[in-house]
């Protein structure tokens, strides 16, 4: 992926969410998780994992011809947690839940929120792709909490 190119994604979405995050890129997720973006409250900061998306672009599409509107996409979701005014109160109700149904509707509501605040800034992306993105992305958060047996 060219670096000039995220660069310019990157200052393009920054301009049109009005978010004053630090943008940093760097290849993977620590951990092994595939994930392509990690928004952090703590220090109002996004980090994009590029070689990540490359991966996540190749397993939903096939091929990486949409990889820039794929980073588009997921980067606007991470500048839409770092815009939402709900996300600090949200993540204190989860960390005083007890209820894994409620740890459940508490972590969708997040992350809806961030898909919401961002759809303006991805107006230009093909909606058809957005759309697969967004409902791999909220999958997870559909599914019922595993039981524990007894």
């Amino acid at each position: 992926m060219n670096k000039s190119e995220l660069n310019r994604i990157t200052q393009e979405l920054l301009r049109r969410s009005g978010s004053s995050v630090t943008v940093q890129l760097d290849g993977y997720f620590p951990g092994g998780r595939l994930v392509g973006g990690k928004y952090a409250i703590g220090d109002h900061s996004v980090t994009m994992y590029t070689e990540v998306i490359r991966q996540q672009c190749l397993q939903l599409f096939g091929s990486l011809e949409q990889v820039y509107a794929y980073y588009a996409v997921v980067f606007a979701h991470e500048l839409g947690h770092s815009m939402d005014g709900q996300l600090s109160e949200l993540c204190d109700l989860l960390d005083s839940s007890v209820d894994e149904w409620e740890d459940m509707r508490i972590l969708r509501q997040i992350e809806e929120n961030a898909w919401n605040l961002a759809m303006p800034w991805i107006s230009d992306v093909d909606p058809s792709l957005v759309k697969v993105i967004v409902d791999q992305s909220l999958e997870a958060y559909r599914e019922e909490p595993a039981t524990v047996s007894a």
